[in-house]
């Protein structure tokens, strides 16, 4: 797949709106740029699986895993001014939720504008102007006055849908972009962009590829596909948290621009150390620039997909994204690109006794 139409699935599966439960956008995205690639299901989850072209009876299934939801917010309630009460989807911290502009979906299908508000500073006594902010006391303001306007012009109502509005921004001289949703879009773009590469490639087993939802409520898509699936190996992709603007130097695993991320560890996972160590070596072999992370905190689908049925090795390729579960992200393409090439090595460099091995 060449850069600039990288560039446009990245796009486009980056500005599509899909919280958890209400993936349909992103789902769409990837249809149409996953054409031709194999054969589409799709469960009541809204789970979607590709079947590789190629298909062979009898052998060994990988599973490439990317989540398609990202952070958001529902409505939980309409008040008598028309502003709107709502609760998260996701893990949000409550510093980079206001004053941030948002879309909120209507009964009919369209989005509306509005902006997550507080109470402003000149209506603060000086005790609260002390206090952290809370979600709790966060609204989201359309710009209506009443109830009924919210529900019978807007048509808005409880329970709607909200993403964060922001188109994605490509600086090419610094290779930087700026977006929403690359936890886990930059995913989802990894997988459709290697199976680009590995077109025509004859390969010794199946691979499914699982668009999992709902990701972001506790790995619920991945709890299913795992099971319809039921790999012999797993890669599951992320957009990962990077680490390079907030950590003392020494301790920095997940920088911009030096690779994608391999987690040896996180909260819901130990790695497959034999599968790990096989994907490490190949990026030495390769010369793909590679990071290696100790995670103490945070979790993937490789999570429940690691202890599906007897157990499927799993590793996680991360994609470096400043800032993750907030409205802006910011990431290399030079690190997308090579996650590509690290995920189509790995693939093209395992076979039926080195897969038994792990």
């Amino acid at each position: 797949m060449n850069k600039q139409t990288a560039l446009s699935l990245i796009s486009d599966l980056s500005n599509a709106r899909g919280a958890p439960g209400f993936e349909e956008e992103v789902l769409a995205v990837i249809r149409r740029y996953g054409e031709g690639l194999g054969e589409w299901t799709e469960d009541s989850m809204r789970n979607l699986y590709l079947h590789r072209t190629g298909w062979k009876e009898n052998q060994p299934v990988l599973m490439l895993d990317a989540h398609t939801d990202e952070v958001g917010f529902m409505v939980r309630a309409i008040r008598p001014n028309g502003t709107l009460d709502f609760v998260t989807l996701g893990g949000w911290v409550a510093s980079s939720v206001s004053a941030h502009r948002v879309m909120v979906k209507t009964k009919l299908g369209d989005w509306v504008s509005g902006v997550i508000a507080s109470k402003p500073p000149h209506f603060l006594s000086e005790a609260e102007r002390k206090l952290a902010p809370d979600i709790s006391q966060m609204v989201i303001d359309i710009g209506a006055k009443s109830n009924k306007e919210v529900i019978e012009d807007y048509q808005i109502s409880m329970a709607a849908p909200i993403v964060p509005d922001v188109s994605l921004e490509y600086c090419q001289r610094r290779d930087i972009m700026i977006g929403k949703a690359f936890d886990d879009r930059l995913g989802c773009a990894v997988i459709l962009s290697t199976l680009r590469e590995l077109e025509g490639i004859d390969l010794p087993f199946n691979i499914i590829c699982a668009f999992s939802s709902q990701e972001e409520m506790g790995l619920r898509g991945a709890r299913v596909t795992a099971q319809v699936i039921n790999p012999k190996l797993s890669i599951a992709f992320e957009g990962c948290p990077a680490d390079d603007t907030v950590l003392e130097p020494y301790l920095v695993q997940t920088a911009l621009k030096k690779g994608p991320m391999l987690r040896h560890i996180d909260s819901s996972m130990i790695t497959n150390p034999r599968f790990q160590r096989f994907a490490l070596d190949i990026a030495r072999e390769k010369a793909i620039p590679v990071q290696e992370a100790v995670r103490t905190g945070g979790s993937t689908d490789g999570g429940v997909i690691h202890t599906t049925f007897k157990a499927v090795p799993t590793i996680v390729i991360g994609v470096p994204v400043r800032y993750i579960h907030s409205h802006h992200g910011i990431a290399s393409y030079s690190d997308y690109e090579d996650s590509v090439r690290l995920a189509t090595a790995v693939i093209r460099g395992l076979d039926e006794k080195i897969i038994a091995g792990f």
